[in-house]
């Protein structure tokens, strides 16, 4: 029971407590191998630390250290005799050395004492099969260092004894990794060396020799084979990687041996770099190759702006940076480039966005089918579309099932139809031999009987002509570079790492070459590479078709004419944009030009009618000059509506400034003579009638220059403004662009539609500045204009008018200007808010100044001269209102004066008339014999007699008053009736 509680308590696993047991029964925890350690199951450290025996039926697991393998029993139990199983065996942790040397090819490997993986104290005896031999060490043990103690050995063709010196090649075939190339490519260099050592007319006295290693397509394998065929003898003359990436590493190092390196697969376009890479030659071409190619196929189908998108890795980005260089020498243009690492989705939409038509895609096979899973969900394919990729996919790769999209097989074949490709020629096309007596077809047969198996699935089948004609190269190279020894006499088998004139005829021998071989015209470049022909091929209905050859060494295109276009021609490379400017509608200008014109009339009519009635009093009375100026001013106003309608309709480029300082002069000057006269009289109404009454009296009399002034000096604020403007940051036309609109009719036009504007590069700066001045100016107005609506003087006797127009004009300015700024884009909105606001204010300001005055003057006849209306009227102030008003509160003030003296003297003269009748009451009193006689005396009785009312207008004594004062008055009499009214 206690064994089973204790399994129950170690299955509870880490999160739980630790178990601290001490158990007497089961097996004792036993020590783990050197380089190892045990895996508990169950258990923590800090609990394996405080158990002493575990329970029965418990299983622990031997761990090694990495590079490391557990030999022995890997799992032991715990058994119910408190023993663990296989105790007899013990377990230990040794060194492994590579499985390379577990197989030789045309021998066999026998490994011995092994498990599962080479270990220390396991070995290896090789052996070749018949017509081989064995070149190297028969047998091989794995140290404890966790090598091998001998080189591989390789088995080499037996060949009969014919004194030919042997001429050792170094190679590195990726038999496997990223890119197998070499499991086709070693069988055809073997095919070449058999071939070429068989001519008598090729080296006849020396025999070519290969001793290669599998590099497995990785620099860090390449690096140890790469110090083995360097260190081993014999010494190699040449060597010859395969792989971009072990290319690198190889033609890096091997200056330092004085060694060429002749490569079969490498493509990296950073290989081409004479400086770092001195002695590299490849029969492989550049991935700049295509670009050539590309460029051709630009100019024939008249593209000039390009797009790309790559993958970042190093080959696509030499061959995107080449590209960019070839391009801008043919005149033509990458107008965007965009990269991914991983995910596509972003640079995909970047180029739908920045409207790519003609797109060059550099990336592997599994991110295309990335990308094109994006081109599909962002529609950019099609017949507006063109993509350029490269060749060397499967020609099924958009049909391959890749759990890393989620786009059908038949989008992804919607995507990529029309999709254009270029790839190098590896295999000659022409039914032509080749300097092995071979055509190219009967050198991919010859190879697939060697290879005897299903080309697809062998890696390198592609490149294979081009390992081929790699040895022909250098077996002409060398051919060639011995008859130049012997001229120095040297021989090929003297060469070592340490003779550097050997190396330079080789080097000089093979950049020279020039032969047919079964990939078509070997040539190399400056820069090494080789020049060859690339196929172009069009996916039609989802099948590659060919449709030409690009020769690159002759500049020279070979066109089938079977390109196929879903528009039924190549596209356009980008949108051709058409601009359109947006003109102001014809009827709106129009409909407000008579509408302009009318007023303008109408201001033209007033100013007529203000000068010619000039004379008379009324008009007078209303300031004619400041009318004069406001009816200019309006004038000025509407006129600004022509040229603010005028756009590139009607005039041209040139003449735009122009029409822009035309506008800006007219409504500034027009505004400040109009509103700034009016303004004026409001101005002065409200500072004479605001004052004190004792200075009120002082500034009654009005100096018509000040009102001048004051208009003059508006006036010229806005023109010293307006000058600067002109002169500092003067006013021109600006273009203003709208969202392009694609026409249902035509996919490869958009149009641009476009606004012209009068602008500065400081407009806003001014904007601001006249927009406040004015704004201050129009609510200054309008508090004015508050203020005095209930005062009455004769001296600006239209001043309520004024005050009406000064509200309109500030309501509709304040309302006009913020609306046309956000208008600004909408040109007809704009112009029917800013014209509408100048003539209906030009409108109301007119009508409210001048059209009371002229139907006074017409219904009262006051347009009469002065003389003809007193003759009439018998004074010419009778019909006026406000002179009658004036003149009587003057004569009401005079009066008043009056009659207060005479208060005075009549209180004078009652008081006299008490003292008298009190001096008579007291001569009564001492007198009454008199008594009897003032009892019958008129006017006076026995009491005293009520005071009379003090104002009768029938009593002599006020009409005297009055009288008196008759000449002051101008009066020709003294009606006490009149005296009565003014005194009430």
């Amino acid at each position: 029971m206690l064994p089973l509680l204790l399994l129950l308590a170690l299955s509870a696993g880490p999160g739980r407590a630790a178990v601290h047991v001490n158990l007497t029964e089961g097996c004792q925890i036993i020590h783990p191998p050197r380089d190892g350690g045990i895996r508990y199951r169950g258990l923590t450290p800090e609990e394996v630390q405080s158990v002493r025996f575990l329970p029965f039926d418990y299983e622990i697991e031997y761990v090694c250290r990495p590079d490391r393998e557990i030999v022995g029993p890997k799992v032991r139990k715990c058994q119910r005799d408190g023993t663990w199983t296989a105790m007899g065996h013990p377990s230990r942790c040794l060194r492994t050395c590579p499985k390379m040397h577990l197989s030789l090819e045309n021998g066999q490997a026998v490994a011995r004492a092994m498990e599962r993986v080479p270990v220390e104290g396991t070995w290896t005896e090789y052996s070749c099969n018949p017509g081989f031999r064995l070149v190297g060490s028969a047998r091989s043990n794995c140290t404890k260092l966790g090598r091998w103690s001998t080189p591989k050995p390789i088995c080499e063709l037996r060949r009969p004894l014919s004194g030919k010196k042997a001429v050792h090649v170094g190679a590195l075939f990726p038999m496997s990794g990223g890119w197998p190339g070499g499991q086709a490519c070693l069988p055809a260099v073997r095919m070449a060396l058999e071939d070429i050592n068989s001519r008598r007319d090729i080296l006849p006295d020396y025999e070519l020799r290969l001793i290669h290693h599998d590099s497995k397509c990785d620099p860090g394998q390449a690096t140890k084979y790469l110090y083995e065929l360097l260190y081993n003898d014999p010494i190699k003359i040449i060597l010859m990687p395969g792989c971009s990436s072990v290319s690198t590493l190889v033609a890096e190092a091997a200056r330092m041996w004085n060694l060429i390196v002749l490569s079969y697969g490498s493509s990296s376009p950073a290989l081409s770099n004479r400086q770092r890479f001195p002695t590299f030659f490849r029969t492989h071409p550049s991935a700049t190759l295509h670009n050539p190619t590309r460029v051709q196929l630009f100019k024939k189908w008249g593209w000039t702006k390009i797009a790309t998108i790559q993958q970042t890795t190093e080959v696509f980005t030499s061959t995107l940076d080449d590209l960019d260089q070839r391009v801008k020498e043919a005149g033509l243009e990458i107008t965007f480039r965009q990269s991914f690492f991983s995910d596509p989705a972003a640079p995909v939409r970047n180029l739908k966005r920045q409207d790519a038509r003609i797109i060059v895609g550099l990336f592997y096979e599994t991110e295309a089918r990335k990308v094109f899973c994006e081109v599909y969900k962002e529609k950019l394919y099609g017949k507006k579309y063109v993509w350029f990729l490269i060749g060397w996919y499967a020609d099924n790769w958009f049909r391959i099932k890749d759990p890393a999209i989620n786009c059908t097989e038949a989008e992804m074949a919607e995507a990529v139809e029309g999709h254009v490709t270029t790839e190098i020629v590896m295999l000659n096309p022409e039914n032509t031999r080749s300097i092995s007596n071979m055509t190219s077809q009967e050198f991919i047969e010859k190879l697939q009987k060697r290879l005897g198996k299903n080309p697809e699935e062998t890696g390198g089948f592609q490149e294979a002509p081009l390992a081929y004609d790699a040895i022909w190269a250098l077996a002409l190279a060398l051919n060639k570079t011995s008859a130049e020894l012997v001229k120095k006499g040297l021989r090929l088998e003297d060469f070592n790492y340490n003779n550097k004139n050997i190396t330079d005829e080789i080097y000089r021998a093979l950049n020279s070459s020039a032969f047919e071989g079964v990939s078509g015209h070997v040539v190399f470049d400056a820069s090494g590479s080789r020049m060859a022909w690339t196929l172009i091929e069009q996916l039609q209905g989802g099948v590659y078709k060919k449709i030409g050859y690009y020769d690159s060494t002759k500049d020279n295109l070979s066109w089938y004419n079977n390109d196929k276009w879903i528009g039924g021609a190549p596209p356009a490379d980008y949108t051709k944009v058409i601009t359109t400017f947006r003109f102001l509608s014809q009827k709106l200008f129009i409909s407000v030009s008579v509408l302009a014109s009318l007023g303008i009339l109408l201001a033209i009519i007033c100013l007529a009618f203000n000068i010619y009635n000039g004379h008379v009093r009324y008009i007078q009375n209303s300031q004619p000059y400041l009318n004069n100026m406001t009816a200019v001013g309006c004038t000025l106003a509407l006129a600004a509506v022509f040229p603010l309608g005028l756009d590139g309709y009607h005039i041209g480029p040139g003449l735009f400034p122009f029409v822009c300082q035309a506008r800006l002069w007219l409504l500034g000057l027009g505004f400040s003579l109009a509103y700034g006269s009016m303004f004026t009289k409001i101005w002065w109404v409200h500072t004479v009638f605001t004052k004190k009454e004792e200075k009120k009296e002082k500034r009654k009399t009005l100096e018509p220059w000040k009102l001048y002034a004051t208009v003059g000096l508006l006036v010229g604020l806005d023109v010293v403004t307006l000058i600067i403007w002109q002169i500092v940051d003067p006013l021109h036309r600006t273009i203003e662009e709208f969202t392009k609109e694609e026409p249902k009719t035509d996919t490869d036009v958009s149009i641009l539609p476009q606004l012209e504007h009068c602008s500065s590069t400081k407009m806003n700066t001014w904007l601001g500045i006249f927009y406040g001045f004015k704004g201050l100016l129009l609510l200054l107005g309008i508090f004015l204009a508050y203020e005095t609506k209930s005062v009455s003087t004769e001296k600006i006797n239209d001043h309520r008018a004024v005050g009406m127009a000064i509200y309109n004009v500030a309501v509709l300015c304040l309302i006009t200007a913020p609306v046309t700024m956000i208008l600004s884009s909408q040109q007809d909105a704009a112009f029917a808010f800013a014209s509408l606001a100048v003539v209906f204010s030009s409108y109301i300001t007119l009508v409210v100044l001048f059209v009371p005055k002229m139907r006074r003057l017409i219904t009262r006849g006051e347009w009469q001269s002065e003389q003809q209306d007193t003759m009439k009227t018998g004074s010419s102030t009778n019909n006026n209102e406000e002179e009658k008003s004036r003149l009587l509160e003057k004569e009401n003030r005079e009066l008043e004066k009056i009659i207060a003296e005479k208060e005075e003297r009549v209180s004078e003269l009652r008081q006299q008339l008490q003292d008298r009748q009190q001096l008579r009451s007291r001569r009564r009193s001492s007198n009454p014999s008199r008594e009897a006689d003032n009892h019958f005396s008129p006017g006076l009785s026995a009491a005293p007699a009520a005071p009379a009312p003090f104002y009768q207008p029938n009593l002599p004594l006020v009409r005297c008053l009055v009288s008196e004062q008759a000449d002051k008055l101008g009066r020709g009499n003294c009606d006490g009736s009149r005296v009565h009214l003014l005194y009430k």
